[in-house]
């Protein structure tokens, strides 16, 4: 079945503490009947609860339930194995921001937080359509309703009646209950992927005794892996498959399957999945091809397989996937032509092919997974959840994503953030989106080049991106093999000055320091180095260094506190031997456990196995890698170092900000006139200089007269580039300037009151049709785009993040104090790209706004010029809700 769109709420898909999924959709007139029998077949307990009673169960106790139309009224129904299992809806009160809702769920489905993923979900659409507060009678014996609404996040209050309990909360999605709805995702998350990565039996569907064939291949790949549970094939014969008795269906099969791998032709899919869900497998991994990734017929083929196993509360891998391996049961279920080596690394690939070349050079440097997923088309299993479930496994110590799209930004975020705290998180981002494409109105959207939201999810949520394949690899080697660094602080150790030059230029690229030694140091190398060589950094130990040599200068360099890596270069000269040198150097790094050490052997033999005898030192082919490695780790240290930030609790009057915007898109959207903009920021408290609409040049002369000389007088057309359009005066001392420019640039006009002095800064937000939200912050005024390094962070920000930007790059010097300026208040700067960021989360339809210019001073900050443009919310569902 497709998935049904039933007024403004398409079907959406919601995760249970027990792994299982359930598709809820509002209840559309053919349900009636369905849902009668489903009340009918409450116990008369469940029933008394419900409705305080026995009601007549009849068409007229359902029909408010049905066509809900998402403004007085709304409900959703869930259904599992073609029944309804569980029904809930909320009504308009009198007051219009207090909405009353009820829930139902079926007898033998209770206590499974099937209440809860139902709250959830209304609370999310009652919002949008206004409400504020959902008010529940309750009896004083409804525990299980009670303890929904207690488990769910809201702040609750109650009020007893009677026997009644009234009960009432705010549904506005606070940072408290977010945290809730993350902490239930997370459990049931984990809780799904269970039977894909320890499956104690698992069914080969399309196993053919066929060499060669996709399905007969998968299948010895998982016998030759040793594979700890039972493994079976099944294909149309029942033929068996290198010896292993083989089944026509996986309803045969004599023991309960955990995980079924289809490998048959795309058009027989969908019958293949049916057969193994209702014989009771949980979890699907389909390697078939021919479905999104084909066109529009393959999409449809493909909602109708996830609509499929939604139905049995499944989870399905793929399609047009590789497999999944899983060291921990040794489980190989790919057609990779080997198996994969163990290791530390949870790693995730939405491209198969380009998985297994990644894999081939990682095993080449002694790298090794824990487990190894191929996403493909991402219908259901995503990298989202694959990090839930390396969040907590214990021998997975480092991820690594491919990356080519993104379905849930917002959620890969949060999850990742919490992640990057524990494991280090590597990510190869292919392909564009298509943000760069859109006509850009405003300096922000201009701005906004379409790699910027990927930069800005990365640095926010501790993930470090690599550019390259071979980047990627690197910097995986080095936080496999040596702790994080504690700073940029480097030493260059080598045995020649040249490869030293190159990699001191290669670490200033990488954003590296090379600090001279400190005194100690030096005292303790000039006894050890000869006469000729040189204690600078970087440190020269000439070429005839032996093995000694290295030994001999290490330890004083790694004990300098002045120095928190070291990378060791070396040239083979004649009669040095490498091996020995690669274990003196391996000695040092093992006695300096706080300390990365890395090396660059420039060696026509690589690395000698001696560099791993005492300490696993990475080695690189050539400085700049083993620059670029570093600088990537020593990012991840200054990360790990930042406090966590949080996002604060700012009061905002929505109800104003939705009439502007409701008000907006009625009239056809577009470029807000100066009033509507006005309204709309200052519902957020931004801080605006004040103003005056004028009409005619007398108004604009009266106004004048009201703010006070001088004056600036602006265009009033709604989104007009003023600057460019000659559309505004600045410095007008008296009412003959202001008259003579009135008459000049035309009505409508602003005036404001001419403010010298403060940094011109530019802040911003634009609506990414991906990533959501962005806010900007860089340097202002008339150059803003030609000076350009606005930076980027996605809404909402953190107070951390809005401090960043505020510090950061070139618009940071300017709130610093350039050149002898005064420094500006940081404090009102943060405040407002704290509101600006509140707003355009809260409010999809602002899809440019410009702040340009904000004056920074030093007790304060106001915007001068402000744009706004306004559209219908941007279309498209995501049908999972995790």
């Amino acid at each position: 079945m497709k998935p049904a769109a039933v007024g403004a709420v398409e079907a959406t898909d919601v995760i249970l503490r027990d792994g299982s999924t359930l598709r809820l959709r509002a209840p559309v007139a053919e349900d009636g009947q369905a849902l009668v029998e489903f009340f009918s077949g409450l116990s008369e307990h469940s029933l008394y609860l419900r409705f305080h009673g026995f009601p007549a169960l009849g068409p007229k106790l359902v029909e408010p339930m049905l066509e809900p139309d998402w403004q007085d009224r709304g409900a959703l129904l869930a259904s599992l194995d073609g029944g309804i299992v569980a029904v809930a809806n909320w009504v308009r009160l009198r007051d219009p921001r207090a909405a009353e809702i009820a829930f139902t769920v079926g007898d033998e489905f209770q206590r499974r937080g099937i209440g809860t993923r139902l709250l959830e979900q209304l609370a999310a659409r009652a919002a949008d359509a206004g409400v504020e507060e959902f008010v529940a009678e309750v009896l004083h014996e409804n525990n299980a309703m009670l303890d929904v609404f207690r488990d769910a996040g809201f702040t609750v209050t109650r009020a007893a009646e009677s026997g009644e309990l009234e009960i009432r909360f705010p549904i506005a999605p606070t940072s408290g209950y977010r945290e809730h709805v993350a902490a239930r995702d997370h459990v049931a998350v984990r809780a799904s992927l269970e039977p894909f990565f320890r499956p104690r039996s698992v069914a080969v569907v399309g196993a053919s005794k066929r060499r060669g064939s996709i399905g007969g291949e998968l299948f010895r790949n998982v016998l030759a892996g040793d594979f700890a549970g039972s493994v079976y094939p099944v294909n149309r014969k029942a033929d068996s498959v290198a010896g292993v008795h083989g089944y026509s269906a996986v309803g045969e099969i004599p023991e309960q399957v955990d995980l079924a791998v289809i490998c048959v032709p795309g058009e027989q899919v969908l019958t293949a999945a049916e057969d193994a869900l209702a014989a009771g497998v949980r979890a699907l991994a389909v390697i078939s091809a021919g479905f999104a990734e084909t066109g529009s017929e393959g999409a449809e083929r493909q909602e109708r397989l996830l609509a499929l196993v939604r139905d049995h509360g499944a989870r399905l891998l793929g399609p047009n996937c590789l497999g999944i391996a899983s060291s921990a049961v040794h489980l190989n279920a790919t057609f990779a032509p080997r198996s994969f080596p163990a290791g530390k690394i949870g790693f995730s690939s939405q491209s198969g092919a380009l998985g297994l070349a990644l894999l081939e050079q990682a095993e080449a440097t002694g790298l090794g997974v824990t487990s190894f997923v191929s996403v493909g088309n991402k219908a259901d299993v995503s990298s989202n959840d694959l990090l839930e479930w390396w969040e907590d496994d214990d021998e997975t110590e480092m991820v690594v994503l491919y990356l080519e799209s993104f379905g849930n930004p917002r959620a890969f975020s949060r999850i990742a953030r919490r992640l990057a705290r524990r494991k280090p998180i590597l990510a190869l981002k292919g392909g564009t989106t298509g943000a760069g494409s859109r006509a850009a109105g405003s300096h922000t959207a201009a701005l906004a080049g379409s790699d910027v939201a990927v930069d800005a999810l990365f640095r926010q949520a501790g993930v470090i991106r690599a550019r390259t394949l071979d980047e990627l690899i690197d910097v995986a080697t080095l936080l496999s093999a040596q702790p994080v660094p504690r700073g940029h602080r480097v030493a260059l150790v080598t045995n020649a000055g040249g490869l030293g030059i190159l990699a001191a230029d290669a670490c200033e690229a990488a954003g590296l320091e090379l600090p001279q030694p400190s005194d100690a140091a030096l005292t303790a190398l000039a006894e050890v180095m000869p006469a000729e060589g040189s204690s600078a950094n970087p440190i020269d130990l000439l070429g005839g260094a032996t093995a000694e040599s290295f030994a001999a200068a290490l330890p004083p360099v790694l004990a300098d506190p002045a120095f928190d890596a070291v990378i060791v270069l070396f040239v083979p000269t004649v009669g040095t031997d490498e091996d020995e040198v690669g274990a003196a150097i391996s000695r040092a790094a093992a006695a300096a456990v706080d300390k990365p050490v890395l090396c660059t052997f420039v060696s026509a033999k690589g690395a000698p196995p001696s560099l791993r005898s005492a300490a696993s030192v990475p080695s690189f082919a050539y400085p700049e890698a083993a620059a670029r490695a570093l600088g990537r780790a020593a990012e991840r240290g200054e990360w790990l170092r930042r406090p966590a930030g949080a996002t604060p609790e700012l009061e905002s009057d929505q109800a104003e900000a939705h009439a502007v915007v409701r008000e907006a898109t009625i009239a056809g959207g577009g470029w807000l006139d100066a009033t509507a903009t006005r309204r709309l920021l200052e519902a957020y408290g931004l801080p605006l200089v004040p103003e005056r609409v004028a009409t005619t040049p007398d108004a604009a002369v009266e106004a004048a007269r009201e703010l006070g000389f001088p004056v600036v007088l602006k265009t009033a057309a709604p989104g007009a580039h003023k600057t460019e359009q000659g559309g505004i005066a600045l410095d007008l001392a008296d009412e003959q300037a202001v008259l003579a420019a009135a008459e000049r640039i035309g009505a409508p006009l602003l005036v404001q009151p001419f403010v010298r002095g403060g940094a011109e800064l530019l802040a911003g937000a634009v609506q990414d049709p991906v990533f959501g939200p962005l806010v900007a912050f860089g340097p202002g005024g008339v150059l803003a785009e030609l000076i350009g390094e606005a930076q980027f962070r996605l809404a909402p920000l953190t107070d951390l993040d809005a401090e960043e930007l505020v510090r950061n790059g070139k618009a940071g010097r300017l709130v610093a104090g350039f050149r002898g300026t005064p420094a500006a208040d940081e404090a009102a700067l943060v405040d407002l790209l704290l509101r600006l960021s509140l707003l355009a989360d809260d409010l999809p339809e602002v899809v440019e706004l410009d702040l340009n210019p904000v004056l920074a001073l030093p007790d304060g900050c106001f915007a001068v010029d402000a744009r706004v443009r306004v559209a219908d919310r941007p279309q498209g569902h995501r049908t999972k809700s995790w």
